[in-house]
């Protein structure tokens, strides 16, 4: 397995490069009890699992995920929008502070993500809550509790007059940092989930880390993997609740 390449930083999403905040060599979490585990040796997925943006499969023992929906389908004869969106498969696993491990693979995709919602939360949208994407060139942690999902900002975004009010509010919500994976190659990808921190590395490297807010919301009642573009693979699904490292 090839070892992540962290690269210099660069100029990132919603930091600048001198402002993004180093990344904890150690773990934030420590692991408590193991909620949930698959390894998708069965042609049939388990119970928790539900589908959310078809489709996913299960092919020859690992998750794959395929988007669908890649293009805006507008309103016409009186079907509503069907917007574009990634491909996203659920777990109904009741967290607060949470360590997921998996295995990714890009075939094609775009984007591959490790997602936290509560769906009673009506401050942002469909209550999302926040987010460690994992990109070919870099990885992106979103708190979206409190950023770009909060239900006056995604309004006031609308609004050309209000883009200087937006993006102050969106400031340090989001962080992305350069890296480098390979197509057709596995990585480990752990999210480390503790109070206000995510922390994410890859093939045990450290790859990003964000302190924001919306990070700390009590109840993440769902945990989404999602895959943008054609292909994504997950394997070895593992959710830890955990406590604060010691």
């Amino acid at each position: 397995m090839r070892p992540l390449l962290i690269l210099p930083l660069l100029a990132a999403a919603s930091l600048q490069a001198a402002d993004l905040p180093r990344v904890p060599a150690k773990s934030i979490a420590e692991k408590k009890d193991l909620l949930f585990s698959d390894d998708f040796q069965k042609s049939e997925l388990a119970m928790p699992w539900h589908k959310v943006v078809p489709t996913f499969t299960v092919e020859e023992g690992a998750l794959k995920g395929t988007q669908t929906r890649d293009v805006t389908i507008p309103a016409a004869n009186g079907k509503p929008e069907v917007k574009a969106h990634a491909a996203v498969h659920g777990l109904e696993i009741p967290s607060k502070d949470s360590v997921v491990e998996c295995k990714i693979r890009f075939e094609g995709a775009s984007m591959i993500d490790v997602e936290f919602d509560d769906r009673k939360y009506t401050g942002a949208h469909y209550g999302h809550l926040c987010r460690a994407q994992v990109r070919l060139n870099g990885v992106t942690i979103i708190d979206e509790r409190d950023g770009n999902m909060r239900n006056d900002i995604r309004e006031m975004r609308n609004d050309p007059t209000k883009k200087d009010e937006v993006n102050k509010l969106l400031k340090g919500r989001q962080v992305t940092y350069p890296a480098k994976l390979e197509t057709g190659k596995w990585y480990d990808l752990v999210v480390e989930t503790v109070g206000d921190e995510m922390r994410v590395t890859i093939d045990g490297k450290p790859a990003a880390y964000l302190k924001s807010s919306g990070i700390a919301h009590e109840t993440k009642s769902k945990i989404e993997l999602g895959v943008a573009g054609k292909d994504g693979f997950f394997d070895d699904v593992k959710v830890w609740n955990a406590a604060p490292a010691k």
